[in-house]
């Protein structure tokens, strides 16, 4: 058995793409248009690591969609938790949950997908502005 990806649907594939690629930092791996089902598969991982992936499914007919109680977050590991926050804040993301103790942070997706950062290794030294940041809305 081997992990292939996890599945969120988003309602407008550019902003989806500037929050996960252009801020957030994955890289498009393939992408897949069918005209027949009117959807677009869009396949991305962070670099380095294409095993695990994020499949965003965008429907070309408008759809409502809710966040079940039973999802929880999407989760990355990166290499300094207060740059990778401060280009997310750099591209207009809001921090939720901001990384006070140098070693996790939250944020959400233009479709409200939890997004969670935690610091590779051990936490970084607790600094301004993120120490004393509180938290803004869910996370």
């Amino acid at each position: 058995m081997r992990y292939l990806h996890t599945m969120v649907r988003v309602t407008d594939l550019t902003a989806s793409l500037r929050f996960y690629c252009e801020a957030l930092g994955l890289r498009e791996i393939r992408r897949i248009d069918n005209e027949k089902g009117r959807f677009t598969l869009v396949f991305l991982a962070a670099p380095g690591d294409e095993q695990a992936q994020v499949e965003l499914t965008y429907n070309w007919d408008p759809e409502k969609y809710g966040i079940g109680r039973a999802f929880g977050h999407l989760a990355y590991e990166v290499d300094d938790i207060y740059a990778a926050c401060q280009r997310l804040i750099d591209h207009g993301v809001t921090i939720n949950r901001p990384p006070r103790d140098g070693r996790m942070a939250f944020v959400r997706s233009p479709d409200n997908i939890s997004v969670e950062l935690l610091q590779q290794g051990g936490s970084l030294e607790p600094r301004e502005p993120w120490k004393s940041m509180g938290n803004t809305g869910e996370w």
